[in-house]
């Protein structure tokens, strides 16, 4: 499946391609603005089996707003009616603010017209998605949402304040993004959306901060916490990795502790590898996986995806540690000593084969 994205480079964008990996799916960029070429953009949009318009302005002055979010709805408009296979399905990802009479809503709410009615010319169905603030792992810290700021500042041990303590409503981005490719209906409404406070957002990630730097897990039975938290640690990583384990050694032998959950179901599983052989080559969009050498050497490798540079942990059984895999990210884990690898992995989730949230992704390109 070929989707055609605009705004793939942003926060949403990255993570709307990280849903269509799940899918087999693979996005074809079309830039927008300054950057907007109308022949690069018609072969883009012919053939895909969706356009999905994220690109948008929602800084800057009164006129760059309203001027710029038409031209980019404009341009896609101009290609959809130029193509000759436009795709079946349009979709808009719109903001609820497009009916409080902002200047930004207004903006939003004449890119929507403009797009369904190319979207209506060509015979194509049009999906008006209107999504609430989003949150989500890597957006931009004191830009994307007071989520990625909150997240980014405590995970760099400074101390945010609230400024203006209104309630919000706030969307995990991997849910928007399922929304967006079809794999999550074509509403906004639903367990999806959940209502906090500024102030009870700090302090739910004041709390994951606090738990998380002693190397525990924070309680995540609940999909909100466990998406919270999932943001929280993208910030949090490479700086706090690995988690140093304690080991108790006497005549007996030695005992060490792999992991602390303070509450959620959880699945702990064992493996030997030989040497030379890795275990891994995937990425999860919301599983919490933990891994832990318990005996042998090895290096585990992280690669975050739509990026080249590969993160490296050299562990051993001998001095335990625990490296966390961030989502999105692809990991691996390699034998590189001479003996077998004993290794413990531990989930947040019982493993379902219908829903395995593993998605295959190599680390090394």
């Amino acid at each position: 499946m070929q989707v055609a994205v605009t705004g793939a480079h942003g926060f949403l964008g990255w993570h709307t391609r990280g849903a269509l990996r799940e899918l087999g799916g693979e996005s074809r960029s079309i830039p927008v603005g300054d950057g907007f070429d109308a022949a690069k953009a018609l072969s883009a949009l012919n053939g895909s089996a969706r356009l999905i318009h994220i690109a948008g302005v929602n800084r800057g002055s009164d006129l760059e707003v309203q001027a710029e979010n038409v031209r980019f709805a404009t341009q896609m408009a101009s290609t959809i009616l130029q193509a000759d296979a436009p795709p079946p399905v349009v979709v808009f990802a719109n903001s609820t603010q497009a009916t409080n009479g902002s200047v930004y809503g207004n903006a939003k709410a004449e890119a929507a017209g403009i797009l369904e009615a190319a979207a209506a010319k060509v015979g194509a169905e049009f999906l008006d998605v209107c999504l609430p603030n989003l949150f989500g792992e890597h957006g931009r810290p004191f830009y994307n949402a007071v989520t990625a700021t909150f997240s980014h500042m405590l995970a760099h041990g400074q101390s945010p304040t609230v400024a203006d303590d209104k309630h919000l409503t706030l969307m995990h981005a991997q849910d928007a993004a399922d929304l967006l490719i079809g794999a999550g209906g074509d509403t906004c409404e639903g367990d999806t959306e959940v209502h906090e406070s500024v102030g009870g957002l700090l302090a739910r990630l004041t709390d994951i901060d606090a738990v998380y730097r002693r190397g525990e897990i924070p309680d995540v039975s609940r999909k909100f916490e466990r998406d919270l938290f999932n943001t929280y640690r993208s910030y949090a990583f490479p700086e706090q990795a690995p988690v140093r384990l304690t080991r108790h050694s006497d005549s007996r032998g030695s005992f060490f502790e792999i992991i602390r959950s303070h509450g959620g179901c959880g699945q702990s599983s064992f493996s030997t590898t030989e040497p030379g052989i890795s275990r891994g080559d995937h990425f999860h969009r919301r599983k919490i996986e933990r891994f832990t050498v318990l005996a042998g050497t090895a290096t585990i490798s992280l690669r975050k995806l739509f990026t080249d540079e590969v993160f490296e942990f050299r562990v051993t059984g001998d001095e335990p540690v625990a490296v966390d895999m961030p989502t999105m990210w692809s990991h691996k884990i390699t034998n590189t000593g001479p003996d077998p690898l004993y290794t413990s992995f531990w989930t947040n989730d019982i493993f379902n084969p219908q829903v395995p949230d593993t998605i295959a992704e190599a680390v090394q390109k």
